[in-house]
């Protein structure tokens, strides 16, 4: 047996080194993603608190609106997350003018885009009836919608400029953007909720459009920002766009990488609210319950989302830069990261789980029950950390049909039709309640970290082959 202890030792310093250099990194940009999506939050508390103090009846027609909105919303988001990788993979090559052009491309798409999806909007009366939505509540919810469904192309075009900044390896934009915009939220509710400044109340409706207008002042916020940057691919950036229609990516090729994440996202989404409607049938105190629990889960969630989009920036830069040795160590320390993360917070919550349900609630039935759906939601971190940054990972790489396909699969293959076995149809004798529905969601999260995690290793040892082809060929 051979070998040179010295040198070994000299390498794993180096190979340490060069994984705390990568976590720095990591952390430098999910922090600021962290506090954005915190900011983001805090605008629907916001809006539940001031409009719950006008009158319950507005209240209610706020949670309504918003369940809506949210997830139009949402895939309006995922859409505009393909300005991320572009902007990443481009910003990699130093490829200014390609940066440009997909920020201004993004603000095409998601400007006509927000525009298309605000009749979804205008039009919700019928299904609300069908819903059984309370009828004094749905004349408010209508107004709602209509204020608020001036955001979506506004959103659009934020969204784009957002993921511009994030691409760049600027995410603290969005983090001052998000802080400004939950001020102008504030203000925005007070006046027009309450109506101050000799403006009329408008109610549950006015935090419609404090919502389009804090979107607004986003932009408008974000666009100085980034304007101001002096990074290459800012420059100019609003001036008129050049004469190259056949230079960089194109809408199409950008609709075939955006649609999918939004589709992804109106997918978890939506499983959610299935069950919740499930889950309605047993009664109110379930229902608070189940809520707490997935509230919690909800807030938890931000961590490892923040995450998996620092990861999107730091693969989609290295692709770019044709480092694909390095794109090994990012995807292990991001995974890694992301299993930490959530060690901790399914240790802090079956520690904590009787605590967390007790500032939700004082009813000691839904307080109990409760705290132990939030054993099934400390359950849930493990896999839910790694599917959703092996998500992040695969963005990164441009890859995003295949991940609906899996998504989809691992949702409504697996865990829905096992969540209602469980807990409506007493499938293995378990008794019904939201536990069944919960252990679908662990199932199918486990099922979704599985795959998606495969397909990064698949995807990350192509591209280590293309590159060594490469190499070999001659090619730089």
């Amino acid at each position: 047996m051979s070998g040179n202890p010295g040198r070994s030792r000299v390498f794993s310093r180096r190979s340490f080194s060069l994984i705390l250099h990568e976590v720095g990194v990591l952390l430098r940009l999910t922090g600021p993603l962290l506090l954005a999506q915190l900011a983001q939050t805090a605008m629907g508390f916001v809006d539940t608190v001031m409009a719950g103090r006008y009158s319950a009846i507005d209240l209610a027609a706020v949670a309504v609106g918003s369940s809506i909105f949210f997830p139009v919303y949402l895939f309006l988001i995922g859409l505009q997350s393909a300005v991320t990788p572009l902007v990443a993979q481009a910003h990699g090559r130093g490829d200014g003018q390609s940066v440009r052009r997909s920020i201004r491309l993004g603000m095409a798409i998601g400007g006509v885009a927000g525009l298309l999806l605000m009749p979804l909007l205008w039009w919700t009366g019928p299904f609300m009836v069908w819903m059984g939505v309370s009828p004094e509540v749905i004349p408010i919810t209508e107004r709602y919608l209509f204020a608020v469904s001036w955001g979506l192309p506004l959103g659009g075009l934020f969204f784009a400029l957002k993921g511009g900044g994030d691409g760049l390896a600027l995410p603290r934009l969005s983090m001052f953007a998000g802080f400004f915009g939950l001020g102008v939220n504030v203000v925005a509710n007070y006046v027009l909720i309450y109506g101050k400044l000799g403006l009329p109340a408008l109610g549950g409706a006015g935090c419609g459009w404090a919502t389009s207008f804090s979107i607004f002042a986003m932009l408008v916020f974000i666009a100085l920002l980034l304007g101001r940057s002096r990074i290459d691919g800012t420059a100019h950036l609003f001036a008129q766009a050049e004469r190259s229609p056949r230079q960089g990516t194109s809408a199409a090729s950008f609709l075939r990488l955006g649609i999918p994440i939004g589709l992804a996202l109106f997918i978890e989404c939506s499983i959610f609210t299935v069950i919740a409607l499930f889950i309605a049938k047993l009664g109110a105190q379930v229902v608070a319950a189940h809520q707490i629990a997935l509230n919690f889960t909800s807030q938890a969630y931000m961590l490892p989302y923040s995450l998996a989009t620092a990861l999107t920036v730091r693969v989609g830069f290295t692709i770019g830069r044709k480092r694909v040795r390095r794109l090994g160590r990012i995807v292990r320390t991001g995974l890694g990261l992301a299993l930490m993360g959530a060690a901790l917070t399914c240790g802090a919550i079956l520690l904590f789980s009787p605590q967390i349900a007790a500032l939700y609630t004082a009813e000691p039935l839904v307080r109990q029950l409760a705290a132990s759906l939030l054993l099934y939601a400390a359950i849930f971190q493990l896999p839910d950390a790694i599917q959703v940054n092996a998500g992040g990972i695969l963005r990164g790489c441009k890859d995003t049909r295949v991940p609906l396909v899996l998504m989809l699969f691992a949702y409504w293959g697996i865990g829905l039709p096992l969540g209602y076995g469980l807990g409506l149809k007493n499938l293995g004798g378990m008794e019904p309640g939201p536990q069944g529905f919960w252990i679908g969601l662990i199932c199918a999260l486990t099922v979704a970290a599985l795959l998606m995690g495969s397909r990064v290793v698949v995807l990350v040892r192509r591209l280590q082959r293309l590159r060594e082809t490469g190499v070999k060929a001659g090619r730089p």
